[in-house]
């Protein structure tokens, strides 16, 4: 974490002589889909044992060289994070709750046993590259550059330990709306057979591992004709989806959320809880087990489910498939309402009471 000693960094910058024109850019801009088009430039932190950060510097985006020994390829010692720029009507680029992406960030290091950064060296890492690549901030409706900062080990090495050298890294991407033709509830298919993460595993940490894991279970779901998976822990609760959180909400204006070791902690989620309570809603954090979602349903004590995260903020789940059953679950106005509102101060369009937004253009 930052202390008030900690030293601002002096980036080295090489500007990349075959960055795209005005025009490439803006033709790129018009239908920039989600993770396919990236930036000019790239910024990369080195750490080692004997060194801490150090060589700073922004670069032309390009491949990574890697020693076909690095423990990342063995050994899997690799975390990210994903966040956003947003472009307000007035031009200026602002990001969202950053801080809280580098706390995140850095617990996910503590348990992959890799270094921390101090958060002050994340949040210049995203500023220069907002520096370098501003002009990549899409304007149109619904559009941001989506920012990956990530951080993987690069030492040379066959064993079974921790690193001690590691690469940090901050890219940009041009996104359009996640959804086509306007946010419409999604099909969810359980995972009875697989899981996404252990009980005292690293569910709780932002590492490629559990992405991973979720892939089969997915192209599962798709074959079901489904458009998400959802998975449950050991105990038979509800986890959360591949890349989402999950939320009930039930009739008394309660949103329920699952909770446990191994659950992702949500930037998106615990902001758009925040919002339901300053509307006045109470809010759990709690496991929440299989047959109390679906007796819920079933009951009407729940009233609506969606799903949250970066990429998608909000998303209704509109049906849950498993082998044995397929339950219809109830849409409401709840989801759509807390996006709108989440959505309009990520862009400016509405008061910033908590200070949520961070000017990376400044």
């Amino acid at each position: 974490m930052t202390t008030p000693e900690t030293p601002s960094l002096s980036f080295l910058v090489r500007r990349n002589l075959a960055a795209k024109s005005p025009a490439e850019r803006e033709k790129l801009l018009e239908n920039p889909g989600f993770g396919t088009i990236f930036t000019d430039h790239m910024v990369n932190l080195c750490w080692s044992e004997k060194g801490g950060w150090h060589r700073p510097r922004v670069e032309p985006y390009g491949p990574i060289s890697l020693d076909p020994a690095a423990a990342v390829l063995h050994y899997a010692q690799e975390i990210f994070e994903g966040m956003k720029a947003y472009r307000h009507a007035d031009g200026s680029i602002h990001t969202f709750r950053p801080e809280q992406n580098a706390r995140r960030f850095n617990r996910s290091a503590r348990r992959l046993s890799m270094p921390e950064i101090p958060e002050e060296y994340f949040l210049q890492a995203i500023r220069e590259l907002i520096a370098a690549d501003g002009e990549w901030v899409p304007s149109g409706a619904d559009q941001t550059l989506y920012l990956r900062p990530f951080m993987y080990a690069k030492e040379a090495f066959l064993g079974v330990r921790p690193a001690k050298k590691y690469d940090f890294y901050v890219i940009g991407s041009p996104a359009g709306a996640y959804f086509t033709g306007g946010v419409k509830p999604v099909s969810i298919w359980l995972s009875e057979t697989y899981a996404r993460a252990a009980e005292g595993g690293t569910g709780s940490a932002k590492t490629g591992g559990n992405y991973a894991a979720s892939l089969l279970p997915q192209s599962e779901a798709y074959e079901k004709g489904c458009d998400q998976v959802v998975f449950l822990d050991a105990h038979g609760n509800v986890e959360e989806l591949g890349g989402m959180n999950i939320v009930f909400v039930k009739k008394d204006g309660t949103l329920v959320t699952p909770a446990s070791d191994s659950i992702l902690d949500g930037v998106t989620r615990n902001s758009l809880l925040q919002l339901a309570e300053d509307r006045g809603h109470t809010v759990e954090r709690r496991p929440v087990s299989l047959a109390e979602w679906r007796d819920g349903v079933s009951s009407g004590d729940i009233v609506e489910v969606f799903a949250c995260g970066t990429a998608a903020v909000v998303t209704p789940i509109g049906r849950l498939l498993a082998e044995g059953f397929d339950d219809e679950q109830p849409v409401g106005e709840l989801a759509l309402s807390l996006r709108e509102e989440l959505t309009d101060i990520q862009y400016g369009r509405r008061e910033d009471k908590h200070g949520w937004l961070y000017r990376l253009d400044a």
